[in-house]
């Protein structure tokens, strides 16, 4: 497969007024490159992997980083990835350095396929993503989600879109 961008995401194609329209066929079974980006990294608190406060910490960083002018224009990402039971971080790709927030770097080339369906799919999306990656004679180190729609969002678009990125090697 060949290395791509990142899609430009239609900010405008925006029925709802928080989460645009996504469109699955940019980023199904795709190779991307994270080289030369920047994350800023937020942490939520779980119980047993159910979030107990994403609304607030993705509102405080969305904040942090429209504060510092950091938004990516045309290109919308967050990756999210379990810790633990407890603990999610999630990564939000920015232009530029966000002072209240970690940064970090993704480097590397990340496979990515897409599901759609209730998050409490996601055991069985993990799984059919590790079989996919071995089936393209690659080996995943770690795996992301990108939770394209919030609940709300998801619902009015009646679809609940996942893109599950897995570092290959």
């Amino acid at each position: 497969m060949d290395k791509q961008t990142l899609p430009v995401i239609d900010m405008s194609d925006n029925e709802t007024g928080c989460c645009p329209r996504f469109h699955p066929d940019d980023w199904d079974e795709k190779v991307f490159t994270l080289d030369h980006l920047k994350f800023a990294v937020a942490s939520t608190k779980s119980l047993f992997h159910i979030p107990l406060n994403m609304g607030k910490v993705m509102q405080t960083a969305m904040s942090a980083i429209t504060n510092a002018g950091a938004e990516n224009k045309d290109r919308y990402l967050i990756l999210s990835k379990e810790q633990s039971s407890w603990r999610a971080d999630h990564h939000f790709l920015v232009d530029k350095d966000v002072p209240e927030m970690k940064m970090v770097d993704l480097p590397g080339n990340y496979l990515t396929k897409v599901y759609e369906g209730p998050y409490k799919d996601e055991p069985k999306w993990m799984k059919s993503f590790n079989d996919y990656a071995n089936e393209q004679g690659y080996t995943l180190d770690d795996i992301y989600a990108f939770y394209t729609t919030c609940p709300k969002c998801a619902k009015h678009y009646g679809k609940n879109y996942v893109v599950l990125f897995g570092k290959i090697h």
